[in-house]
C-alpha cells in the first residue's frame, strides 16, 4: 500500500459528521455515574474548536501534543483536534507524579502539554481551557495535513526507565476488515493512554462506529453498560476480566450482544478464563500476545484454548521461537525467552526514544524479554517477564504462576508476588494480598495450605502480607519491582 493512500484522520471525522449527522458517535460513562452522548456533528464541531485553540498555542503539522487527560470526551476531541492540524499525540497517564511525567516530557519535548496536574508545567493547557473553547471557530482548520505518526507511546515498564515508543502509524484512515460488524457499539474500558484503550476507541470512531467510553473501571457498571448499550466488543486486561468474573450473579447477566472479547497483557488465571467461556461462546473470546512495538501478534480463540488450556495462541503474523540465554532454540515444553519474527518483514521498524532500540537478530527475530514455552503444535504458553522472575534457593520461580493460584482463593480480591531479600534463600517468595473483606482477611495458614495443595515447595510464599488495595494503575498494571524495592528498604532499615 502506498504511503499516500487513505484519508487524513482530521478529514475523516469531517466526512463522518457530514454523512452521519447527530447519530450517536460517543457515549461517555463518566466517573460520577452519569452518561453524556455526542453525535458525529458535535464531535466534529468540538474538535474543530479545540484545533483552533491548539493552533493559537503554536501547534502545527508534525508537532507533538502530550495529553494528560482522563478518558472523557475532552480527551477524544483533543486527539482529533491535534490530528486536524497534522500533529502527533502522546497520551500520558493523568495521575503521573510530576517527577515521572517530567522525565517523559524531557524525552518527548512536546510542542504543547494538555492536562491537569497540581504542579502544572508552564504553558500547558488545562481541562478548563479545553472546555472553554465553545466560542472558537467551529469550521475545519485550513489545509489537509497528515500526522507523520498517529501517536507515540510512553512507557517505563518494570525497570522504571522512561522511554517513548515510535511505531509506524501514519495518520491516514484506510478501511480494513475487523472482527466487529459495522454499526455496533465498542466498549472502550481501558484508559485512553493505554494501548488497549486507544485501540478500542479511535479506530472504531474512524470506521464510523460508536464507542461507549468508560472513564473509570467499575466491574458492576461495566456489565450494566454492556447490557444497556448492547455492546458488541471490548478489549480488557486480566484484572478487569477477573473482577467481572467475581461479581455475584454474573452468570445471570446478559452478555449475548458481545461478538468479541479480546484479552491481552499478563497471564490470565485459568478459573477466570473458564468463567468467561461460560459468559460468552468460546469462539467469541480471543487471547492475544503482542506489544506496542509491533513485533508480531500471537492469538487464538476460546475454542482452541479449551483444547490447549493456558495457551495464548499461535503466531498470527509471526513465527515464534523459544531460546535459552545463549540464543539456542529450546525444544517444546522447555521455558525460555520468547522471540518473534514477522513473516512479512519490517517495512518501517519501531524505535525507542530514551533507550537503545534493539537490533533484530539473525533475520528479524525480536523479543520483549518475556518467558514462555511452546507445545508440540506450536501453541505458546506465557510464563512471566524475565525481570519479574524470582531466583530463590537457586530455583527460578515465576510470580504469575503463584498469583494465578492465589487468585482462585475465594477470599482473595487481588494479589502480587515479589521476591524479598532473605539470608537463607537469597530471595524469598512474598505474597502481597488484597482480601475481598479487608476487615476479615483469610489467615496466613489457610493461604499457605492453599498454595501447598497447588504449587511445589519453592513456589509456596515464605511470607504473606495484607493490604487494603494494591497500587495498580487504571490500566491494571502493577510495578512489582517497586513493591519489592519498598519492602527491601524497610527490611534493611
Amino acid at each position: 500500500m502506498g504511503a499516500d493512500e487513505g484519508i487524513p484522520y482530521g478529514r475523516r471525522l469531517t466526512e463522518l459528521a457530514r454523512e452521519l449527522g447527530e447519530g450517536t458517535a460517543l457515549v461517555a460513562a463518566t466517573a460520577d455515574g452519569a452518561e453524556r452522548e455526542y453525535g458525529w456533528a458535535t464531535l466534529e464541531r468540538r474538535a474543530n474548536q479545540v484545533a483552533h485553540r491548539l493552533a493559537r498555542a503554536g501547534v502545527g503539522e508534525g508537532d507533538l501534543v502530550a495529553l494528560g487527560l482522563p478518558s472523557t470526551p475532552e480527551h477524544v476531541v483533543t486527539v482529533f483536534a491535534a490530528w486536524k492540524l497534522g500533529a502527533v499525540v502522546l497520551p500520558l497517564r493523568p495521575e503521573l507524579p510530576g517527577w515521572e511525567r517530567d522525565r517523559l516530557l524531557a524525552l518527548a519535548t512536546p510542542r504543547l502539554l494538555v492536562g491537569d496536574w497540581p504542579d502544572e508545567p508552564a504553558g500547558a493547557l488545562t481541562l478548563a481551557d479545553v472546555l472553554g473553547t465553545t466560542g472558537e471557530d467551529d469550521t475545519p482548520p485550513p489545509g489537509d495535513p497528515v500526522p507523520p505518526y498517529a501517536r507515540l507511546i510512553a512507557t517505563s515498564g518494570s525497570t522504571g526507565t522512561p522511554k517513548i515508543i515510535v511505531a509506524p502509524s501514519p495518520g491516514r484512515y484506510v478501511p480494513t476488515s475487523t472482527v466487529i460488524d459495522p454499526g455496533q457499539s465498542v466498549l472502550a474500558v481501558c484508559p485512553l493512554y493505554h494501548t488497549n484503550g486507544f485501540a478500542s476507541c479511535f479506530p472504531t470512531l474512524l470506521a464510523g462506529d460508536p464507542v461507549v467510553l468508560v472513564e473509570k473501571f467499575d466491574a458492576a457498571r461495566v456489565v450494566d453498560l454492556i447490557e444497556r448499550h448492547r455492546v458488541s466488543a471490548a478489549i480488557m486486561v486480566p484484572t478487569m476480566l477477573q473482577r467481572i468474573a467475581r461479581l455475584d450473579g454474573v452468570r445471570e447477566r446478559d452478555f449475548s450482544s458481545l461478538q468479541r472479547v479480546v484479552y491481552g497483557a499478563a497471564v490470565l488465571p485459568e478459573w477466570v478464563t473458564r468463567t468467561w467461556l461460560e459468559l460468552v461462546p468460546p469462539e467469541r473470546f480471543m487471547f492475544t500476545y503482542g506489544g506496542s512495538e509491533g513485533l508480531g501478534i500471537v492469538a487464538c480463540t476460546g475454542v482452541e484454548w479449551l483444547t490447549h488450556p493456558g495457551t495464548t495462541g499461535r503466531g498470527a503474523d509471526c513465527d515464534i521461537a523459544i531460546r535459552d540465554e545463549a540464543g539456542r532454540d529450546l525444544p517444546p515444553g522447555e521455558v525460555g525467552e520468547i522471540w518473534l519474527r514477522l513473516r512479512s518483514g519490517e517495512v518501517e521498524p519501531f524505535r525507542y526514544v530514551g533507550a537503545e532500540t534493539p537490533a533484530p537478530l539473525d533475520g528479524g527475530w525480536r523479543s520483549f524479554g518475556d518467558m514462555g514455552r511452546l507445545d508440540d503444535e506450536g501453541f505458546l504458553y506465557i510464563a512471566d517477564r524475565r525481570q519479574d522472575m524470582i531466583v530463590t534457593g537457586g530455583v527460578n520461580v515465576f510470580p504469575a504462576e503463584i498469583e494465578t493460584a492465589l487468585s482462585e482463593h475465594p477470599e482473595v480480591a487481588d494479589v502480587a508476588v515479589i521476591g524479598v531479600p532473605d539470608p537463607e534463600w537469597q530471595r524469598a517468595v512474598h505474597a502481597v494480598v488484597q482480601p475481598r473483606d479487608p476487615a476479615s482477611p483469610p489467615s496466613v495458614e489457610s493461604l499457605r495450605a492453599w498454595c501447598k495443595e497447588r504449587l511445589s515447595g519453592p513456589k509456596v510464599p515464605k511470607g504473606f502480607e495484607f493490604v487494603d488495595e494494591l497500587p495498580r494503575t487504571s490500566a491494571g498494571k502493577l510495578n512489582r519491582s517497586r513493591l519489592a524495592a519498598d519492602r527491601a528498604a524497610v527490611a534493611s532499615g
